[in-house]
This record gives structure tokens, C-alpha cells and sequence, in this order.
């Protein structure tokens, strides 16, 4: 049995990773933590979420220094539902005592140093660590995740994007010189526990944010290889994303091609293809771990749309977390 702790598990991504740690019978769950100035600590998890009553039977811990030292005495692996910086700030002593870390914020999602003072507003406290730091896409990173000691999850936006185009560009259908153009609209959850009056959902309609410059459109475009135009928008319902893509195609590209691309995920247990003339739809998805993906092809223009559509905290965040400790360990696929 391998044992698990989630620090940040007040928030909706570290309460949903929490309860699936405790349905799988090969993890146990047995620490959470909030900050040590945190009102939700000594709180039961099912108080702040009724719905974990009977599930989830542990009360949220303060992290504390001496906690924090000790906490290799007690697990084997330390999941981070954190801030990007908090997240940054900690692994580094986890690491140190030899726990496999599994980081769900953006804290280790990039090589580059750089792009964290340009695009997350801070300097990365411990670049070193960066290299070394695997990224979880678990359709396709399952052998370097395998033997990871630093994962870091990926963003939901980036996981609905990948997933609908890491087959076309792994098969060279996208065409030189392009960039894919990804518009993809988030329930409110995305914003967290603690969203301000612009992500209360009675203010929420429709609307793009972060256009030209979402710290995602960098994790698309390095996972990818190739640059992207994506813009994020807030849609009026709590969970779930729907990202549709539109990608110029390689000349002579026909649709047996493209399928012959997604054939790649024929033997995954969460992400599957639409019957053609068939698309996603939020509610297909919500509360579950599954990506569903469908496209079409304009062969006359050399255009491809692609639809992908998960739940944000669970694909894009949590059940993602979970697969690639399932991976990690060894354990058996229950998702």
C-alpha cells in the first residue's frame, strides 16, 4: 500500500484528488494539509464538503516546519494542490527526503526559468530542479512518469489541447509554419475555492480573458512543439472544458490519416473518439475522468477541427494527478 499525503487539500482540485486517493484500494490517504494560517485547519474535509461524508475521513492539518520535516517518516508521496510559487518553494525539501512529489500547480511545468518571471509574475526559487521535472501528459509520457521523483500535472486547458493534438503532430499532419488556434471555454471551478467578484458565477456570462498573453498558451507550445494562438474564455456553468481547434493540415492529408493518428489512444481507459458527426458536450464529461475528442476535415481547404472536451479538476487536474501515480507505482488502472 502506498502512502499518500495532499497538501492544499481545502481547495477544490486537493479535495477531489483526496477522494479519489481514497477509493483506490493500492493508495492510502493518510495526511492532509492546509497552511499553518489557513481558517480551514483541524476542519474536517467532508465539513467543507458534505458530499465526501464517509469517504474522506481525515481533518485538514496544519503545515507546520516540524510536519513538514517529518513527513518522509509517514509517506511515499507528496501531491502539491497549491499556489505555483508555494508548490516551487516546497519540493525542493520533499525531494530531499526522498519523496516522490507530484506537483499539480504550474510550479515545474517548464525547462526555461524564464518563463516564470514572464508569465507567473515570480523568480523560480529552485531552477535546478526544472530539467529534471517530468510532465505528466499520461497517454504519453507513461515511461519517463514511471521513474519520475518530480511530476509535474499538467494545466486542464493545456490537457484538452494536447490531447486533441499531440496525434497530428506526432504523425507530421500539422503543416509547417502554422500556428493551431485553440478556443477553449472553463467552467468557474477553474478559478478556485477562493474566486474574486470577476469569477462569481452570478457575474459570469461569456467571455474571453487573458487573450494573447494565458500562461497556458507557453505549456501548449512547448509540449507541442509548436506555437499556438489560444484564448481562454469563462463560460457560466461549474466545471468542465470545451476547447475547439482549428489546425491547416499538411498537403494531401486525407481523413484516414487522421484517424490512423488518433488510433493512438485505441487502448486508453479515459480518452476516446466520437462516431464522426458526432461532438462533445461539457455535460458528457463532467464529473468524470474522460476526454472526448471528435474531429472534422475540410480535404478541399486543408482544414481540421478538432473538438476536446474534460472536466477540469478531474482530467485537467486531479484524475490526471492520479494516473500518473498509478503509473508511477505500478499500481492497477482505477480511475
Amino acid at each position: 500500500m502506498t502512502k499518500v499525503a495532499v497538501i492544499g487539500g481545502s481547495g477544490y482540485t486537493g479535495a477531489q484528488l483526496a477522494q479519489l486517493i481514497s477509493q483506490h484500494p493500492d493508495f492510502e490517504l493518510t495526511h492532509l494539509y492546509v497552511s499553518a494560517h489557513s481558517a480551514d485547519q483541524g476542519k474536517p474535509l467532508a465539513q467543507l464538503y458534505p458530499h465526501l461524508l464517509g469517504q474522506v475521513a481525515l481533518s485538514l492539518l496544519p503545515l507546520t516546519d516540524a510536519a513538514l520535516a517529518q513527513l518522509s517518516q509517514h509517506v511515499d508521496a507528496v501531491c502539491l494542490a497549491l499556489d505555483h510559487q508555494i508548490s516551487a518553494q516546497l519540493a525542493p525539501q520533499l525531494l530531499a527526503q526522498g519523496l516522490v512529489v507530484f506537483d499539480l500547480s504550474g510550479g515545474h511545468r517548464f525547462a526555461d526559468a524564464a518563463i516564470y518571471s514572464k508569465f507567473y509574475g515570480f523568480e523560480h526559487p529552485a531552477p535546478e530542479l526544472l530539467p529534471d521535472a517530468i510532465y505528466g501528459l499520461a497517454e504519453w509520457e507513461q515511461q519517463a512518469i514511471a521513474t519520475a521523483q518530480l511530476i509535474a500535472v499538467p494545466g486542464c486547458y493545456p490537457t484538452a489541447s494536447l490531447l486533441a493534438l499531440k496525434p497530428l503532430q506526432q504523425a507530421g499532419l500539422i503543416a509547417a509554419n502554422t500556428r493551431p488556434v485553440i478556443n477553449a471555454v472553463s467552467g468557474v471551478s477553474g478559478a478556485g475555492r477562493k474566486a474574486g467578484l470577476t469569477n462569481s458565477f452570478c457575474q459570469v456570462s461569456l467571455s474571453p480573458y487573458g487573450v494573447l498573453g494565458h500562461r497556458h498558451q507557453p505549456e501548449i507550445e512547448q509540449q507541442l512543439g509548436n506555437e499556438v494562438i489560444f484564448t481562454p474564455h469563462l463560460g457560466a456553468f461549474k466545471r468542465g472544458i470545451l476547447a475547439t481547434i482549428s489546425v491547416d493540415v499538411t498537403a494531401g492529408t486525407c481523413a484516414a490519416q487522421i484517424a490512423q493518428a488518433y488510433n493512438h489512444y485505441q487502448h486508453s481507459p479515459v480518452v476516446n473518439l466520437l462516431p464522426a458527426g458526432q461532438w462533445p458536450k461539457v455535460d458528457d464529461v463532467a464529473y468524470s475522468p474522460n476526454c472526448l475528442l471528435a474531429w472534422q476535415l475540410d480535404s478541399e481547404r486543408q482544414v481540421l477541427v478538432v473538438a476536446s472536451a474534460i472536466d477540469n479538476l478531474l482530467k485537467g487536474a486531479a484524475s490526471q494527478a492520479l494516473q500518473c501515480m498509478i503509473i508511477r507505482f505500478d499500481k492497477a488502472e482505477q480511475l
